[in-house]
């Protein structure tokens, strides 16, 4: 079903709210649940907005690439994969997404994201704590040898 192995997933249902004037889900929906999605699969690795806060720590989007293979509408339910396609122990976080129709089993949209580690504080990049290090090595090497 997905390009990788050992995805973290989470369950989507299209909602009237996300359908535009095409008659099918909103781009702007897209980016909302994949950004959802990474916050959940952050979550599911120990990491939550609290202690980023705490460690006055982020991880900010610096790069996004999008694709929009197939339309979603009304009611459709999808399965939201992610994974960590690398991270430096430095500064740098790669995810990508997949997002699959239930019914068709079309993958309908796929992402790739670069973030960059920075102060919550300042807005400036700064290497990751060791908390971050430790959580998304961990996902990172599920994957490492298929990417």
């Amino acid at each position: 079903m997905f390009s990788l192995p050992n995805p973290f997933t989470c369950q989507w249902q299209i909602t009237e709210e996300m359908i535009d004037h095409y008659g099918h889900v909103n781009n702007v929906a897209y980016v909302k649940q994949i950004e959802t999605t990474a916050w959940l699969h952050s979550n599911s690795l120990g990491l939550t907005i609290g202690q980023y806060q705490a460690l006055d720590r982020g991880m900010a989007i610096r790069t996004h690439h999008l694709e929009y293979h197939h339309p979603l509408h009304l009611n459709d339910h999808v399965i939201c994969a992610t994974w960590i396609t690398l991270c430096d122990g430095k500064a740098s976080l790669h995810r990508r997404f997949e997002m699959v129709n239930t019914a068709t089993g079309h993958c309908v949209f796929s992402a790739q994201t670069q973030f960059i580690c920075i102060a919550l504080s300042t807005g400036k990049i700064k290497r990751m704590p060791g908390e971050f290090i430790e959580a998304y090595s961990t996902a990172y090497r599920l994957v490492k040898d298929h990417v």
